[in-house]
């Protein structure tokens, strides 16, 4: 009986847990994709191009963010806790829900950088074979290719920082998280 009524709790976590997701998800993809929508189609292609880095790198620092909190020590953050250091008890919050957290780094704002890189990327051609006489479909070869490689290889590089320099990277993000959350 006991057991029966704790595995409905997991379970109505687990699905609570999946709605989160899914609202963060929807929120954050409307307004990223609105303010990217907005930039490409008011501003010069150059801030497109700036825009689709910055997007592209937000993806990277945030894998390199979710793979950290899996891979960091917690005992030396609950030492830094202990002497009141800044943004050690978030730090201690982090690796505690490490689950979590690359969920939301690594799914939920990595994949919604990766379809948003594509849907810039598609504005982007459309935009220059609209003003040129470039071959949109070798422009959208070419574009894309370049996407997906420097994605791929932000995200290796990434991973191999995040897992080399996990408490680091979960210090500073525990130390910023720290600014806008009281612990």
């Amino acid at each position: 009986m006991k057991n029966k009524k704790k595995m409905q709790n997991k379970k109505r976590e687990y699905f609570k847990w999946t709605l989160i997701l899914f609202i963060l998800s929807f929120l954050l993809s409307a307004t990223l994709n609105y303010i990217s929508s907005y930039v490409s189609e008011r501003l010069p292609v150059t801030i497109s191009f700036i825009l689709l880095f910055c997007i592209i790198l937000l993806g990277i620092i945030f894998d390199i963010i979710g793979i950290a909190t899996t891979a960091a020590d917690e005992v030396p953050f609950h030492a830094m806790a202990a002497k009141k250091v800044k943004g050690a008890k978030v730090s201690v919050w982090l690796i505690k829900n490490a689950s979590k957290v690359s969920s939301i780094c690594n799914d939920v704002i990595g994949d919604i950088c990766g379809i948003l890189s594509g849907a810039l990327s598609a504005s982007i051609v459309f935009y220059i074979s609209k003003n040129s006489k470039a071959n949109p479909i070798l422009l959208s070869i070419l574009l894309t290719a370049m996407v997906a490689a420097i994605t791929i290889s932000g995200k290796s590089i990434g991973k191999y920082f995040a897992i080399k320099k996990s408490n680091e990277i979960v210090k500073i993000s525990g130390k910023i998280l720290g600014i806008f959350l009281k612990m």
